[in-house]
């Protein structure tokens, strides 16, 4: 067809008439010059359009395709139509409705830039293809333009991702909103932007994409218009899922656990720290080695790609397993000397105190505070992931050794927990655990919870133990606290020295008791 058209009255005729004879929807899809690239026979209802993820877009475009497909029964754009035009990011959805084996109605659906109206999309109508006077190639570069302009003009910085984040749950709405405010806080730590969250609460989850399609859609269309780079499940996907949205959506798509893992391979510091990131990665990433999309781009680097042949991925398979291997031997040497340093530390008879707690809850902050040591500190997640021994001297004059360990958090990875196992051990070797809790989060109780249950997975349930509840700072009411318990600002200093008194206290206690 001539670039400038939309549809011609001969493709029409034809289109038609073919539908007609075999009672079936018939489709093609056209480029943007005219050429028809896949001719789609659909049943009497719909038609299912095939991956489209070889038509590359980028931020900000649509795809170059428009979709025409006839409609037998003389209704107009469907929400499955629009699902499409949506979820494809095509140019337009085109429907031709056919009666008698003759060409009628023409109507075309199109994605609008963001308005002032809130519209989503917009439709044209004509009574017949003769009818049609659209300049369909300039319709369809000022539609683009626009939609262009309006993303570039959100300030995008240079290699910024900006996400919105889903919540597909069957908790209830206090669960689902607290999971969803620590995505934020997770997101905020990776320097992705949140444009949007979007919680759905299901009685079943879709196995195929976990979402619904008209959901899906709806966040789809929400995604061109706020000009979004990815979205973040809070639900771990499997691999079918993670590969089933990211061919629909045509967006980068990961999950909770691999937003995780990619703040901690930004953090490791330490060649045990990056192992055990790489580790917990490559092993994240294995199965999940399957098919096209930009669903594992952020993970794959050199090992993948988008849209490697079956060869390939036999051979990445293969080099990732090589490489967890190599990295399993590396890390079983490195542990060997650790645990000649920590034999060290117990035969030198100085008590070891252990700062666990859930992350952000401020560790690395009473580190500093009590051992005037400068050990990397913010207010983000996971801002410390490499164990720290700094010593110090206590009030009564009892040296000690202060260890900080790697924060917790709900539903950490099964990876990452296993990678980190052999780090996390060494809490058997201290002689007090002192857990901080986050005196100014509005989930303080679920957090010291999940750290209790951590701890109890590590089997330290009888290690001695002082629970202290820091950042009283940052509350309006300390009578807020429950009662009796020990509270502290370790950014301000307040109550640090009677804290530091009860911890040679008890491990003068746990000493005796040894002994």
């Amino acid at each position: 067809m001539p670039p400038q058209a939309l549809i011609t009255p001969e493709v029409a005729k034809a289109l038609a008439r073919i539908s007609w004879d075999l009672n079936r929807q018939l489709a093609i899809l056209v480029d943007r010059k005219g050429h028809v690239h896949h001719v789609i026979l659909g049943d009497y209802a719909s038609i299912f359009i095939p991956d489209l993820s070889q038509y590359r877009v980028g931020p900000g475009s649509l795809r170059g395709l428009r979709c025409i497909h006839t409609h037998l029964s003389q209704e107009g754009v469907t929400q499955e139509d629009l699902s499409d035009l949506a979820l494809l990011r095509l140019d337009a959805m085109v429907v031709l409705q056919v009666r008698e084996g003759l060409p009628k109605g023409v109507i075309m659906a199109y994605l609008m830039p963001p308005n002032g109206d809130g519209k989503r999309y917009g439709v044209e109508e004509w009574k017949h293809p003769a009818h049609v006077g659209l300049s369909f190639s300039d319709f369809v570069r000022e539609l683009e333009d626009a939609i262009h302009r309006s993303f570039t003009a959100r300030e995008l910085r240079g290699g910024e991702e900006r996400a919105i984040l889903i919540s597909v749950t069957k908790e209830g709405k206090w669960e689902a909103q607290r999971s969803m405010r620590e995505l934020e806080a997770l997101a905020a730590s990776a320097n992705v932007r949140v444009l949007e969250s979007v919680i759905q609460r299901v009685s079943k989850y879709n196995p195929a994409s976990l979402i619904g399609k008209g959901k899906l859609r709806e966040i789809m269309v929400k995604a061109l218009h706020l000009g979004a780079t990815m979205l973040i499940f809070d639900q771990e996907l499997s691999p079918v899922q993670v590969n089933s949205i990211a061919r629909m959506v045509d967006l980068k798509v990961i999950d909770r656990t691999q937003l995780i893992l990619d703040i901690f391979a930004s953090r490791a510091m330490s060649r045990v720290g990056k192992i055990q990131v790489e580790l917990a990665q490559l092993r994240y990433l294995l199965p999940r080695l399957v098919g096209r999309g930009t669903a594992m781009s952020r993970l794959m680097g050199g090992i993948g790609g988008r849209g490697p042949g079956e060869t390939k991925l036999e051979v990445d398979r293969r080099r990732v397993k090589e490489r967890i291997s190599a990295l399993e031997r590396q890390l079983r040497e490195l542990e060997r000397g650790r645990w000649e340093r920590r034999k060290g530390r117990l035969r030198s008879g100085v008590p070891v105190v252990s700062l666990v707690g859930y992350t952000n809850a401020g560790k690395s902050t009473l580190l500093n505070r009590i051992t005037k040591a400068s050990v990397l500190a913010g207010d983000r997640l996971f801002a410390t992931l490499d164990p720290t021994n700094r010593k110090a001297i206590l009030p009564g004059g009892t040296p000690c050794v202060f260890s900080d360990t790697v924060g917790f958090i709900r539903r950490m990875p099964a990876d990452l927990k296993a990678a980190f196992r052999a780090t996390l051990e060494e809490l058997q070797d201290a002689h007090l655990i002192l857990h901080l809790v986050d005196a100014a989060s509005p989930y303080a109780y679920e957090e010291a919870a999940a750290v209790d249950e951590m701890l109890q997975e590590l089997g330290l349930d009888d290690k001695p133990r002082i629970v202290v509840y820091n950042k009283i700072d940052l509350l309006e009411d300390e009578d807020a606290l429950p009662p009796h318990v020990i509270a502290v600002s370790a950014k301000r200093g307040d109550y640090i020295d009677q804290l530091l008194s009860i911890i040679e206290e008890r491990l003068l206690q746990t000493a005796c008791c040894s002994a």
